[in-house]
This record gives structure tokens, C-alpha cells and sequence, in this order.
């Protein structure tokens, strides 16, 4: 049996929003509070904390898999230098998860990082 290990090649984002990070944790807590509660988690590598939103698995998305092109309807960022566990404002939290050791989101956070509009704003 040959064992076959094929990476992704390509990762297309078809929207990318920069937040400031404050404003974007204020809206975090309070979407989560409309939610009816719960603690989100948001992702954090190389001094930037994003979430991603994918589209569904249709034929279309799987075929693009296959080819090796992964697709993020969206991705939201926002410069945060430290890593932090959990971040606690008036309202609510925010999880943190370093992800920092993925290949993907590594190389993805070098990128949003250097095309940041907020970097030296912190």
C-alpha cells in the first residue's frame, strides 16, 4: 500500500477585514451576549488574532479540496502582539487559541501582518 501526503498548495480569501483590536473584541462580546452566551474562541499566530469563515462543503468546494485549494469565504483579523489564554471586558470574554505551530496559519498571519493598516497602532 503507498501512503500519500499531499499539503495543501493554495489558500484563497475572497474577503479580508482588519479590525482595530479593541473594537473588534467589544464586538465579539457583544455578539456573543446576543447569542444568547458562551465564551468565543479566537484563533492567534504571530502577533495577529483572526477568525476564518469557510464555505460549505457543496461538489464545487470538495472538487477545489481535492486540487489542493483550500477557500475562506472571510477571514476578520486584528493586530494583537501577545498571546493571552482569555481576555476579560466589561460584559464578557474572549478564548484565545495559539495556532502558531500550523504551517498554514503561520505563513496566512505573516501575510495579514505585513498588509495590516493598524500595525504600528497598537
Amino acid at each position: 500500500m503507498e501512503i500519500l501526503i499531499e499539503p495543501w498548495n493554495q489558500l484563497v480569501i475572497h474577503e479580508v477585514l482588519e479590525l482595530k483590536f479593541e473594537d473588534w473584541i467589544t464586538q465579539i462580546i457583544a455578539s456573543a451576549r446576543s447569542a444568547g452566551g458562551g465564551i468565543p474562541t479566537i484563533f492567534w499566530a504571530n502577533g495577529v488574532s483572526f477568525h476564518f469563515a469557510t464555505f460549505p462543503d457543496t461538489d464545487t468546494i470538495v472538487q477545489e479540496k481535492l486540487k489542493g485549494r483550500i477557500h475562506y469565504s472571510s477571514i476578520t483579523f486584528a493586530i494583537k502582539e501577545k498571546f493571552e489564554k482569555q481576555i476579560i471586558r466589561e460584559g464578557g470574554a474572549v478564548n484565545f487559541t495559539d495556532v502558531s505551530h500550523n504551517e498554514i496559519f503561520s505563513k496566512l498571519t505573516e501575510r495579514l501582518r505585513s498588509q495590516s493598516k493598524f500595525q504600528n497602532m497598537h
